[in-house]
């Protein structure tokens, strides 16, 4: 470390995107500082893991203290639907029991650095912890309840990190900054490159419940602690049911933020209202007790028009964040700390920060992303008739492939193009038997063509 720098990379965030990142460096022999303005735990949705972040977790060394965390191990995911036309009628080779009906299992495809056929749900407050902790015992420096609340980087050699600790403001210098604050967005925002996704504006209310019957909500009892997508009967809206624990269980209603606004910002109303439309579900959730209050997630996609530059680099939900129906937030977050570390590593032992140094991370960070972007996309415009290529042998591998996260080190999977090239044929014959039930979110990653 320079004396003319207090740290080498400065980290906006202690999320899972700050975390990793800062567990890389910190083994690599850099000095870091984390600046976390909340005090850990806290609360925070997005509680669902995939596999990809299970080559990460062995790379920084954190794999036997999640594994020992009392985290439900999750063995694939589900959907269900009140939807009951066959597959087999729509030009599919699937299955009978209906549409918006389906169920998958990781071990069904082996995934390079995944040495186990599950992830893990996850309480988010006591989890990122656990990966806060271990980057401070790796060496970096932890700050908490200390607020960055912009980066001068008049001098690009040598950023000045304005923190706040207390009702104390200092200048922190470092020789890099990496922001990964979430969707606080500090420097998107800060430097005005954020992009509002405007087709993507969705919003969710979301609780936790205990003593939910899991069994009863899925169509086969060993799959009850699976993640499940319950499709509802409303257009562009679903419902994610994940178990936190053995009794605890969060459940969320995503929607457009228009349908939302119609029930008068009423987080009680829309959330059971909405749940109503599936009888069997609203059954189930008033047999349980509610023992969170709703909360709600807005703002929900949003892309920058750059993540790099001299000296700076955005990472997680700072730099991208797209629709959670997947599960991707934790995956991308971790992964983009992976991606980033192997380039900040680089740049330190050349002495060159250059925005040049990082384009192998944006460039890799943009292809997985823009898969899960056109993934989430397909979702929403096949609406129930998604699952039939869950359920097609043609395609069944390729989506397993995506639902594990495994998006980084390829193209774009011969099922997600499928999926494109049936959604255009569709479209384009407004006799075909599906047209009028194509959802409306019409949506592309090239066409947004950020960073």
């Amino acid at each position: 470390m320079s004396g003319e720098y207090d740290y080498d990379v400065g980290i906006i965030g202690g999320g899972p995107a700050g975390s990793t990142l800062a567990s890389y460096l910190a083994k690599a022999g850099l000095s870091i500082a984390v600046f976390e303005s909340e005090v850990f735990p806290r609360e925070h949705v997005g509680e669902s893991l995939v596999p990809a972040v299970i080559p990460v977790m062995h790379d920084i060394g954190v794999i036997s203290k999640i594994e020992t965390g009392g985290f439900p191990r999750k063995y694939g995911a589900a959907w269900t639907s009140a939807d009951t036309r066959p597959t087999s009628t729509m030009d599919f080779d699937a299955g009978s029991h209906g549409l918006g009906v389906a169920e998958i299992a990781y071990e069904e495809r082996d995934q390079k650095g995944v040495d186990r056929v599950y992830a893990w749900h996850v309480d988010r407050g006591e989890f990122d912890q656990v990966l806060l902790k271990h980057a401070e015992e790796l060496g970096a420096k932890v700050y908490q309840g200390t607020r960055v609340n912009r980066v001068d980087f008049t001098d690009p050699d040598r950023p000045l990190m304005r923190v706040k600790i207390g009702q104390q403001a200092v200048d922190v210098p470092v020789r890099m900054v990496v922001d990964a604050s979430g969707r606080q967005t500090l420097l998107g925002s800060q430097l005005k490159v954020k992009v509002p996704d405007a087709v993507f504006n969705q919003y969710a209310v979301h609780t936790w419940f205990e003593g939910l019957d899991r069994v009863a909500l899925a169509r086969r009892p060993e799959d009850a602690d699976y993640i499940h997508v319950h499709f509802l009967p409303q257009e562009d809206t679903w419902v994610w049911q994940i178990p936190i624990t053995e009794t605890i269980t969060s459940i969320g209603v995503v929607t457009q933020k228009e349908r939302f606004k119609a029930h008068k910002d009423n987080l009680d109303t829309f959330f059971w209202d909405s749940v109503g439309s599936r009888p069997e579900l609203l059954d189930a959730l008033k047999n349980s007790k509610q023992v969170r209050q709703f909360k709600t997630e807005g703002d929900y996609s949003y892309g920058m028009k750059q993540i790099s530059g001299d000296a700076m680099l955005l990472i997680g939900d700072a730099a991208r964040f797209v629709d959670p129906i997947f599960s991707s937030g934790v995956s991308v977050a971790m992964n983009s700390g992976r991606l980033a570390a192997k380039d900040i590593i680089a740049a330190h032992a050349a002495g060159d920060f250059r925005k040049e140094r990082f384009d192998n991370y944006v460039n890799t960070l943009r292809r997985g992303v823009n898969i899960w972007y056109d993934f989430i996309s397909m979702y929403y415009r096949l609406n129930v008739l998604f699952t039939a290529f869950i359920d097609d042998p043609r395609y069944r591998t390729d989506v397993i492939q995506m639902l594990q996260g495994d998006v980084y080190d390829a193209e774009e999977p011969e099922a997600l193009t499928a999926m494109k090239e049936y959604v255009a044929a569709v479209e384009a014959d407004p006799t075909h038997l599906w047209h009028r039930h194509l959802g409306n979110l019409k949506a592309s990653s090239s066409a947004l063509a950020l960073f």
